[in-house]
């Protein structure tokens, strides 16, 4: 269903006519684009692109920044880490004074790392590992998205106060930290307000059959009443994953990480149900005004509605970011990231956001949980979770 972004090994013509060094004086804004416009991180990149265009027109329209127009380059990465440090490198080169990244920690610091050796911001379209920020990059570097902790804090948190669940299975797909994160935050929160997790199991991505977990899956469902399992993954693994659980006729309720989020690959799995995700926006019918109105201006300009949620956080980001440069009057990265960091509860079209000059990811705000059954999507709710996440789940912190 996502609709590929045409490929581009080109950095756009803005940067064929300005090789200049990253600090040389300009006028305006540019925002470069070191992201996957082919490969399997298209899938999270591709939407989330369009929606930054969308908002550089929408700027554009009402004056730019400081007063002149916001220009654009690109690069694509290809969803490969080597070509992720090229492309970030030509952002640099093309003279970006934002290098926007592959919403994965994986995939975009490598990228991310090329802004942050310039001096330059970067943000990371979606990415949910904490180490995508301030911790694995610097102090220049944001990411547009919440903690994956998060999201899996929501999910314990609600299936214990909303549906009653006591004894839970953790099954993460190590292909990214992104799921590991997203499982933390389950096996934290599951504990603390009651639950067991019975058990932890692993698989990798790429596997075409993950039958040994299964099988200890349905034990653990018929031994020691497992009544949830955790599924933390992405596609199209965790698509493969699921149609094997359902397959084995393991029909408990399946808890997932916001990677899960859509219907573009529920054709795996065709009568799906008891199937929830966490999302920060919702694409088929967003219950808010304010982002059902951006839905109908993506639709009109690309000619569909986002398939995922990963469209919408770099919208909210970017407003905060033309906030601080218009408040400092300068692209200057120390100046702007310093403002940055003043805000606390700042309201943007997803809610309120906060940085700090130690975290540059959101670990508190409200997610949606949603259905998806028999191809379709709906809210059940909005949910915020009750405590803060410490610092060693945050991080992943061995004791």
């Amino acid at each position: 269903m996502f609709k590929r972004l045409i490929a581009s090994a080109l950095v756009a013509s803005s940067v064929a006519s300005s090789a200049m060094p990253a600090n040389a004086a300009k006028d305006g804004v540019t925002l470069g684009f070191a992201v996957a416009f082919t490969g399997w991180e298209a899938a999270y990149d591709g939407e989330a692109t369009k929606m930054a265009q969308l908002w550089i027109e929408q700027q554009n329209a009402k004056g730019g920044l400081l007063g002149h127009p916001i220009k654009q380059i690109q690069q694509d990465t290809k969803s490969d880490r080597v070509e992720g440090a090229k492309a970030g490198q030509a952002m640099v080169q093309g003279g970006a004074d934002v290098v926007l990244v592959t919403a994965d920690y994986d995939y975009g610091a490598p990228a991310a790392l090329q802004a942050q050796k310039a001096g330059l911001i970067s943000v990371f379209l979606g990415a949910s590992d904490p180490k995508a920020g301030v911790a694995g990059v610097g102090k220049l570097s944001f990411t547009a998205n919440n903690a994956g902790q998060v999201e899996g804090a929501t999910m314990a948190e609600w299936g214990i106060n909303k549906r009653g669940f006591k004894k839970g299975y953790v099954l993460v797909d190590n292909l990214l930290e992104y799921n590991k994160s997203s499982c933390a935050g389950y096996e934290w929160a599951f504990p603390l307000h009651g639950g067991t997790i019975v058990a932890k199991d692993e698989f990798k991505n790429a596997d075409a059959s993950i039958s040994s977990q299964v099988t200890r899956l349905a034990n653990a469902v018929r031994d020691e009443g497992v009544d949830n399992v955790m599924l933390c993954s992405v596609t199209p693994g965790g698509a493969s994953a699921i149609k094997q659980i359902r397959a084995a006729g393991i029909n408990i309720p399946i808890l997932s990480n916001t990677g899960m989020d859509g219907l573009y690959w529920n054709s795996a799995v065709p009568d799906l149900k008891d199937f929830y995700v966490p999302v920060q926006a919702v694409f088929s019918g967003d219950p808010r005004p304010e982002v059902e109105a951006l839905t109908k201006a993506y639709e009109a300009k690309y000619g569909g509605r986002p398939a995922t949620q990963y469209a919408y956080p770099i919208y909210a980001w970017l407003d905060l970011y033309a906030q601080a440069v218009t408040k400092v009057g300068s692209t200057d990265a120390e100046k702007v990231v310093a403002e940055m960091n003043t805000y606390k509860d700042v309201p943007t079209v997803l809610g309120t956001r906060s940085f700090s000059d130690l975290v540059h990811i959101q670990t508190q705000i409200p997610m949606f949980v949603t259905e998806i059954k028999d191809g379709k999507q709906n809210v059940i709710e909005e949910v915020k979770i009750s405590q803060d996440i410490p610092n060693d789940v945050l991080y992943r912190l061995k004791k």
